[in-house]
């Protein structure tokens, strides 16, 4: 079983991949005792949201990751997808502005994904 950074790490760079905007991991561990990750994104429209939400779960059912539970109607313009120690939040510009999870948690480490991920491809 992945590890859940590794597992967070993972799903941003598939939000990345699909072009999720404002791909972000925050590590929520210290905080919260329902997860150790927030991965957030964010999509132009409801439809790219979805897509978003589609290709994670699609990419990760092959190796058994399945997510415990999906919240949100595709309309609702926010779905949360619960991987256990990690969850995910996709969501439209609008919504995310008017949510800011970030500022909550905003005392909370966000991992720089893209540094992560080149130090897992140079291995």
């Amino acid at each position: 079983m992945m590890e859940s950074k590794e597992l967070a790490l993972k799903i941003a760079k598939l939000l990345d991949d699909k072009k999720g905007l404002d791909v972000t991991v925050i590590d929520i561990a210290q905080r919260a005792s329902f997860a150790d990750y927030f991965v957030l994104a964010s999509a132009g429209t409801d439809r790219q949201a979805q897509a978003l939400v589609e290709n994670v779960e699609d990419l990760l059912e092959p190796a058994g990751i399945f997510p415990k539970s999906i919240e949100g109607k595709r309309s609702s313009g926010w779905t949360l997808m619960d991987y256990g120690d990690v969850v995910v939040n996709v969501m439209t510009t609008k919504m995310r502005e008017k949510y800011n999870l970030e500022k909550i948690w905003g005392d909370c480490e966000s991992l720089q994904i893209n540094q992560s991920w080149e130090e897992e491809n140079d291995r």
